[in-house]
């Protein structure tokens, strides 16, 4: 099962404690089988190379921030993406490549609050306007992740879901924050573990890696059971 925690401010760094405890869970079953991963993403590179996942990268083509949901459900939407990118991979890899460079693995992360999708913020003006409607309220965080084996078609798609309270951050804070530009390219314009190590007042419930991109507790558990429906094909 996945790991589930909490973790608050003034605790060891989350990326740390989460890949600790995820190793000792003694979640891993079989060996994971190496993945292409369809994401540039370094903290997702992070999560899989912490938990002994091989991995190369695998240019999806994708830019969600073009795409609309309209009025999908935020699980169905954040589910749909992660597989758009897996297909879009999918069709850029060349068919040759070896056995165990055909399972990809994309993921999409958006924040929902209010029931509104809340997905990258476009400018400096809207990341604003994100942190400033997370201040001193509770938002939920869904990763959606596609597994697709591009040799016997099999796919695997799932939504892991976490809720995150931001406490008071002040003007001069979010002030700060904007002009370091590290708010560009994050899902809710803020990614946890450098917002805690920042010393924002943020508690959580759920999985840590699945805050930052990558829900490692339940994602180990399916590519062993990959790794595992392949030694029998």
């Amino acid at each position: 099962m996945p790991v589930r925690m909490r973790i608050r401010e003034d605790e060891a760094s989350p990326f740390r404690k989460c890949t600790a405890m995820c190793l000792d869970a003694g979640q891993l079953e079989s060996p994971l089988p190496p993945v292409a991963l369809a994401s540039r993403s370094p903290r997702r590179r992070e999560l899989l190379a912490a938990h002994g996942v091989r991995h190369q990268i695998v240019d999806a083509g994708v830019d969600d921030g073009e795409l609309i949901p309209g009025n999908q459900d935020p699980r169905s939407w954040v589910m749909a993406l992660a597989y758009l990118k897996a297909q879009a991979a999918a069709s850029h890899m060349d068919r040759s490549a070896c056995a165990e460079e055909q399972l990809i693995l994309a993921a999409d992360t958006i924040c929902v609050m209010d029931g509104k999708i809340i997905g990258q913020p476009v400018d400096e003006e809207d990341a604003r306007r994100i942190l400033e409607l997370f201040r001193d309220a509770e938002h939920e965080v869904l990763t959606g992740v596609a597994l697709l084996n591009t040799r016997t078609g099999q796919r695997d798609l799932f939504v892991d879901v976490a809720r995150v309270r931001v406490g008071h951050i002040t003007d001069e804070q979010i002030d700060t924050y904007l002009a370091s530009g590290q708010w560009r390219g994050k899902a809710g314009a803020y990614n946890l573990s450098e917002r805690l190590e920042a010393g924002w007042p943020i508690t959580f419930e759920g999985d840590p890696t699945s805050i930052m991109g990558l829900p490692m507790g339940v994602l180990t558990t399916r590519l062993a059971r990959f790794a595992r429906s392949a030694a029998c094909d």
